[in-house]
């Protein structure tokens, strides 16, 4: 069983037992589910943006503790003022460290389109986006079928978010679903953890010019930023690069200044 199948099994199980606590029509009750969403894929793409989602990520499987002290609201204003177009946080629990509570918190705070980064498994979850904040939703295209991201596509949509899909291989574009409104192409290979941005660019060019297309993954110097505008990419999932440093707002700031 690989970590990836681990996570998504742990999710079924999280998932149910937030269904046991809280119902649908409950987190209908929230104030933000009411809130009118604020478009990532147009922040992303207006004139003169950095085009960089500054990611809130304590904790990863493969690295363990990231930034264990950070505060997501004080990081992500930072990143806020620092020029970033978006900001992804991270609300898994177990093996991100992460949670609603994160986004709820961070959502109070800044006025950046966010994106809820979670294992997307059950329509439950996107109705959770909604009520703690999130103006768009990822979706794994590694633990999803095509069908299913076209029916969370269409849900998220109906709720207001905004779909950003991710892919890891060439053998995942029969999953890009026409309506979904971004795809990420994750450079780091899932097997060998290998970053490839040629294979990235290669798989952009077989997409629609209409989708905004994100790169992912290993994204540390403005050459690579080049490299990507190049090959048709709007923007840049960007985490672990700030996360890792003792101040990541600055570190945000510094590279969007040198790009």
């Amino acid at each position: 069983m690989t970590i990836l199948d681990k996570i998504v099994e742990r999710k079924k199980v999280e998932v149910a037992e937030a269904k046991a606590k809280v119902s649908i029509q409950d987190l209908k009750k929230i104030p933000f589910f009411e809130r009118e969403t604020i478009s990532m894929s147009q922040r992303i793409k207006a004139e003169g943006s950095s085009g960089i989602i500054a990611e809130f990520k304590r904790h990863s499987p493969s690295k363990k503790w990231i930034n264990q002290s950070a505060d997501p609201v004080e990081v992500v204003k930072s990143y806020e003022e620092a020029g970033a177009a978006a900001s992804s946080v991270l609300t898994d629990i177990d093996f991100f460290k992460g949670s609603l509570e994160d986004l709820k918190r961070v959502r109070e705070n800044v006025h950046l389109p966010l994106l809820r980064k979670d294992f997307m498994v059950d329509a439950y979850q996107f109705y959770e986006a909604k009520a703690y904040g999130a103006d768009a939703v990822l979706l794994i295209a590694a633990i999803l079928t095509p069908e299913e991201v076209k029916n969370f596509t269409d849900l998220a949509h109906e709720l207001g978010l905004e779909v950003l899909l991710e892919l890891h291989g060439e053998d995942e574009l029969g999953h890009v679903y026409e309506n979904v409104d971004m795809v990420g192409i994750n450079n780091r290979d899932l097997k060998t953890f290998e970053v490839d941005v040629e294979r990235s660019a290669r798989m952009a060019q077989q997409l629609s010019v209409k989708i905004v297309k994100i790169a992912e993954s290993g994204i540390a110097s403005p050459e690579i930023i080049n490299y990507f505008r190049g090959a048709g990419f709007n923007g840049f999932l960007i985490g672990e690069n700030f996360m890792k440093t003792d101040n990541p707002g600055q570190a945000c700031k510094n590279f969007i200044t040198s790009i």
